[in-house]
């Protein structure tokens, strides 16, 4: 009795970790395409990241530009920003992005959505369903 009792335990907890890291994998930030031109650089696949963060392009585009500290202008698909950057800085960027304005501060989840109410902007949890307030404007 106790060998079926472990037996169904291992199953579950095996089940369970499956489940975990295939939410993990469900959401992966894109590695980011940058090409350079002269003074300026090109992320050629910022469509993807506002369509995995499921944010509005501007928004994202605003909060770069100010991260940046540089102009940048949203062309189709891509984006172009003044000067020279790195992948890895844009990678930095959005992971802070993520952090602040996408993740559930309560379950950590990126199933989320933003809410504005009397002027002021709400993060809603679709996983858990908890509502919490964004500082910043760039959601």
């Amino acid at each position: 009795m106790s060998g079926e009792y472990d037996a169904l335990l291992e199953r579950i907890r095996g089940s369970l970790n499956d489940g975990k890291d295939a939410s993990r994998s469900r959401f992966e930030l894109p590695p980011a395409d940058v090409m350079w031109e002269g003074q300026r650089t090109y992320l050629r696949n910022f469509a993807e990241f506002a369509k995995v963060l499921r944010r509005d392009p501007l928004k994202i585009l605003q909060y770069l530009s100010k991260e940046f500290a540089v102009p940048a202008e949203k062309i189709g698909d891509k984006a172009m920003f003044i000067g020279k950057r790195e992948p890895d800085d844009f990678a930095r960027l959005f992971r802070i992005y993520l952090r602040e304005y996408v993740e559930c501060p309560t379950c950590k989840s990126p199933d989320t959505g933003t809410i504005k109410e009397n002027r002021i902007s709400f993060l809603v949890c679709e996983a858990c369903g908890a509502k919490s307030t964004l500082k910043g404007k760039y959601a």
